[in-house]
């Protein structure tokens, strides 16, 4: 319908998804896998919300029109629990969410994806932009260890 990826577009996401890594994202940052999404810790951070997550669909969907509604349950689903957990470990006072659609729309990877932002007082989010350099798998180790263990608890609670 209105997709922008270049012919032969080679996803980062669906490369993590099969079981794949990049210089970007690797597979020790996934931090929930279910039957039809994945959340991970993302590399690209903002200087006051540090360890954000990703949450993308298994399957390859390049935006919110090809998205189908299954595949949108599954993915919201797991951006509520990330949230959750989030919330629970990152000692933050709240959580934003964002998804992009098109180069308008400030989509720049062509896979449908959810932002899960930790929000902290006066941390001015909407006014700052992503860091120059994305963060380093040993920065993003503390984030992927207190959310895999969150969702390590709450399996055996159950």
């Amino acid at each position: 319908m209105f997709n922008h990826a270049p012919d032969g577009y080679d996803c980062p996401f669906c490369r993590l998804a099969a079981g794949g890594e990049d210089e970007l994202t690797a597979q020790h940052d996934i931090v929930l896998r279910r039957e039809r999404t994945l959340a991970f810790v993302a590399s690209r951070w903002w200087p006051n919300n540090q360890g954000h997550v990703l949450v993308v669909p298994t399957t390859h969907h390049e935006n919110l029109y090809d998205l189908p509604p299954a595949a949108g349950h599954a993915v919201h689903d797991v951006v509520r629990e990330v949230a959750i957990a989030m919330r629970s470990t990152y000692n933050c006072q709240g959580i934003s969410t964002r998804q992009h659609n098109e180069p308008a729309g400030y989509q720049d990877a062509w896979h449908y994806h959810v932002h899960v932002f930790p929000r902290y007082p006066d941390d001015n989010l909407y006014n700052t932009r992503h860091l120059r350099e994305p963060a380093t798998a040993t920065q993003r180790e503390p984030y992927v260890q207190r959310l895999l263990s969150y969702f390590a608890q709450q399996q055996a609670s159950q």
